[in-house]
């Protein structure tokens, strides 16, 4: 039997994050993703029993390197600036090898509206968001940003700049480095909020 006619759940995933970035969520269908994986249609529900459960699968997907961060992060025992900058360069560096997950990063607010899907986009994003809460937290009581400064605040505008870099290079058609261009300006943040800066 041919493999076409029996795509793996692996295969679907990568197909529907396919489809996703290059049509948009809105656009999203089974028939798409059977028409990108050269099947029929039927053979997806074998696998998956409706589209919110194959982009459930997608959504486990693109967070299953997130308690492998966390746990790198942790084991380095970096210092909090170095953790953050550690942080949010295995993203980048895992986004600009794998362009066609950012689309997933940009879907948030549309999956977080499936009322199947919210709890798991609201934890994803949580964790990792916790997590540079957490050592920007770490970084104040260690004295290496300033104690007056909102961890809230802060934690939001690195991951806006990380969402922002995202975007700018989807719609520059990848045309720069997303990990350089992401570090500089993150580290160029920091900065401002150190402590003793020189």
């Amino acid at each position: 039997m041919s493999e076409k006619l029996l795509p793996t759940k692996e295969n679907l995933i990568l197909s529907t994050i396919a489809v996703i970035s290059e049509f948009g969520l809105q656009r999203l269908t089974t028939r798409e993703v059977a028409k990108k994986q050269g099947i029929s249609e039927s053979a997806i529900f074998k696998h998956y029993k409706t589209k919110d459960e194959l982009i459930l699968a997608v959504l486990n997907h693109f967070s299953q390197y997130d308690r492998a961060i966390a746990e790198s992060l942790w084991l380095k025992k970096l210092d909090p600036i170095q953790a953050i900058i550690f942080f949010i360069e295995s993203y980048v560096t895992y986004y600009e090898n794998y362009p066609e997950i950012t689309a997933i990063t940009l879907s948030y607010e549309a999956l977080s509206r499936e009322a199947k899907l919210a709890d798991v986009v609201y934890r994803i994003f949580a964790d990792r968001l916790n997590i540079i809460r957490s050592l920007i937290n770490d970084a104040k009581r260690q004295k290496e940003i300033d104690t007056e400064v909102d961890s809230n605040g802060l934690a939001d505008l690195i991951m806006g700049l990380e969402r922002v870099a995202i975007l700018r290079w989807r719609l520059e058609n990848y045309n720069f480095s997303l990990k350089d261009y992401t570090l500089k300006t993150l580290k160029q943040t920091l900065n401002v909020f150190q402590k003793n800066k020189n």
